[in-house]
């Protein structure tokens, strides 16, 4: 009797053990996200346009930064998808403007999403966007091709520290995904 009971309080101990990895495995996405937002890192650039007024805009004409862009496909992605230029050199507060090409290699619609990245991660809240193709999701018919536009700037207030920015865009398949 006395060793049921000593199985049945580990079984209760094991169980609530679980549960709370469990929890705390579905908690972590949120505490990650809260802190690198907080402390700037990760790379994650705002989703939304950032308005630019050329009449306002500061230009740090003592400062260049070269800006590399790299663009890949997540699994399942039949797509061919690159930067036109894939390195620029810019001032911080300078418009910068280029395309990336996208073209779908199937007989059927697809819908994408370009999910942004940028290294280092510090430099993310630096890099404002007024246009990208990664604001929206793009559906292509079969075998057809276009020019999505990037239109961006660097803050001025970009630490003295990065001369080299990289902004990478992935494309994921969100056709089933309304």
């Amino acid at each position: 009797m006395k060793n049921q009971k000593g199985h049945h309080r580990l079984i209760v101990i094991l169980s609530g053990l679980v549960l709370g990895m469990f929890a705390f495995g579905f908690a972590l996405v949120p505490i990650y996200n809260s802190l690198c937002k907080s402390l700037g890192i990760n790379g994650k650039t705002n989703p939304e346009a950032v308005a630019y007024d050329a009449a306002k805009a500061k230009v740090d004409k003592k400062r260049e930064i070269t800006v590399e862009f790299v663009a890949t496909n997540n699994s399942g992605v039949p797509w061919a998808f690159y930067p036109k230029t894939r390195k620029i050199t810019v001032h911080p507060g300078e418009i910068a403007k280029l395309a990336f090409y996208a073209e779908n290699k199937t007989d059927h619609p697809m819908t994408v999403q370009a999910i942004p990245s940028v290294t280092p991660g510090i430099a993310a809240k630096y890099l404002k966007k007024t246009e990208c193709f990664c604001f929206t999701r793009q559906t292509l018919n079969g075998h057809e091709a276009m020019n999505m536009p990037l239109l961006f700037h660097l803050d001025t207030d970009l630490p003295e520290k990065v001369h080299t920015v990289t902004l990478s865009y992935t494309l994921f398949d969100v056709t089933d995904k309304g």
